[in-house]
């Protein structure tokens, strides 16, 4: 057995594998992909086989075993439909092994595609439009498992999300707002507006609710092709309509800004957000009925999700900080703005 990093016992992890009646060959061996204030994900192998294991982090906002029984519980739904997803293997919610909750899944081969760089070595223009009509497909995919026929019945309430999305960021921000915020006028006016204009909701699906390139696993060689989606921390049941308007609103360039990078998201090699809501309604066959409010939705979301960010950056007294790649709080007056501006379109 090699060293365990940090969060990861591998001894305790053998025994409970070999319990559990997952084939062993050799040695485990880990190592971390990525970490922090979010969920821990290590890649664990053996002579002949490659998991990837996600578990809360060691400090800080820990997770609930809820929340890791929730990504394991969507992804193994999804295993026998269209939409590409890690095999699940296991789902331990004995503190005993790791000190906390985890699952694992097969290890999926294949490219995260983060920054504009990457994005750039993918190809031509050709080989990103399509790989662009293979993610909004498998969006579509998504959205169209009726969550009843893979046991999903349950993973949410099947109406009102809509009014409680709403809610839930208009809440959010009276936490993490700056006192005398001057940008709070215009926030609760989009508040208000979203309030007043909530339409019915389209329909009931499952939603990621995060979704763009960097939450897939494409191929290798051809990254038309979607291996996998991954990160379904905040899935649930949902409108689609609101799935894909924060896709579009991902792609807009205060998205740089908020993630600290060039995101391959917000790259001009990209379809606009416009186009790529068309591609989207044609390829599901959904109308965009009402599409101002669910982007209008999309940008509020954005935006305090941003002064979130913020929130944290200032009280870990990182305020001071000139870094201009990380200047996260200019973004949430912009942002604002045009979610004001879609609801009077």
């Amino acid at each position: 057995m090699t060293s365990s990093p940090d969060g990861l016992d591998l001894g305790a992890l053998d025994g409970y594998l070999r319990s559990a009646g997952i084939g062993r060959e050799g040695k485990l061996r880990a190592q971390l992909i990525s970490g922090g204030r979010s969920n821990l994900t290590f890649l664990v192998t053996d002579d002949s086989s490659k998991w990837v294991l996600r578990r809360p982090p060691l400090h800080g906002l820990t997770p609930s075993a809820h929340d890791m029984a929730r990504e394991y519980k969507v992804v193994a739904a999804l295993a026998e439909t269209a939409v590409p997803v890690a095999r699940a293997v296991a789902l331990c919610d004995d503190d005993s092994v790791l000190g906390a909750p985890f699952q694992m899944v097969e290890y999926v081969a294949g490219q995260v595609v983060r920054s504009r760089a990457e994005l750039e070595a993918m190809g031509d223009e050709q080989v990103i439009e399509g790989c662009v009509d293979a993610l909004i497909r498998v969006l579509a995919d998504l959205h169209a498992v009726e969550p009843a026929a893979v046991g999903l019945a349950d993973f949410g309430k099947p109406s009102g999300y809509l009014e409680r999305q709403v809610r839930r960021w208009g809440s959010q921000w009276q936490l993490v707002r700056r006192s005398d915020d001057d940008r709070d006028p215009d926030v609760q006016r989009l508040y208000s507006a979203l309030q007043e204009a909530v339409p019915p909701q389209s329909r009931t699906s499952i939603v990621h609710g995060d979704y763009r390139i960097d939450n897939t696993i494409l191929d290798a060689e051809d990254p038309r092709q979607v291996r996998a989606v991954v990160d379904w921390e905040l899935s649930t049941l949902g409108d689609p309509l609101s799935d894909a308007a924060l896709m579009c609103v991902y792609r807009d360039p205060s998205l740089d800004l908020i993630l600290g990078a060039h995101a391959a998201w917000t790259s001009p090699q990209l379809p606009v957000a416009d186009e790529l809501a068309h591609r989207y309604s044609v390829i599901s066959g959904q109308p965009l009925v009402h599409w101002n409010f669910y982007m209008a939705l999309a940008y509020f979301k954005l935006a305090i999700i941003a002064a979130g960010i913020d929130f944290r950056r200032r009280m870990s007294g990182g305020a001071d900080d000139v870094d201009a790649s990380y200047r996260v709080g200019e973004t949430v007056a912009p942002l604002i703005a045009r979610g004001l501006t879609e609801l009077q379109n």
